[in-house]
């Protein structure tokens, strides 16, 4: 291990910390947009029933991440919930044509989320969260 590996080491936990939050927290935006169209953003005017369900969850479960309770279940929901974004929402929004390349079908950040929510599921929330608190009583 190199000087500067050794030196970082140190706020390995509360990189954790704040990557689970900002996680939380972009996602929890998504599912804000989509139920209380704050801000409005056009493409979440209209919103099927199974869009409307993810921003549900989105936020829920965001909001959960971000102080990090429940981590693990949250992310691991999560990331599910990303990978069929992924699939439905974006490689077969045309079933006909089913474009695989995220760059070519928008599906680039929700592939970000779902290996995101799936290293989260792992790691848990890190030492500045609500899990971690709840365990040290």
């Amino acid at each position: 291990m190199n000087a500067l590996e050794k030196m970082l080491e140190k706020f390995q936990p509360t990189a954790l910390s704040l990557f689970r939050f900002i996680t939380g927290l972009l996602l929890f935006q998504f599912g804000v947009a989509k139920i209380f169209k704050f801000p409005v953003v056009p493409m979440f005017a209209k919103l099927p029933p199974l869009i409307a369900t993810a921003g549900t969850i989105e936020l829920v479960l965001g909001a959960l991440l971000m102080i990090g309770l429940f981590t693990r279940l949250s992310a691991f929901v999560l990331s599910g919930q990303m990978a069929f974004a992924y699939f439905l929402g974006h490689m077969f929004k045309n079933p006909d044509n089913p474009v695989f390349l995220p760059i070519l079908n928008g599906g680039t950040l929700s592939i970000a989320f779902c290996f995101a929510c799936l290293y989260l599921s792992t790691a848990g929330g890190g030492p500045i969260s609500a899990d971690a608190m709840m365990r040290k009583k």
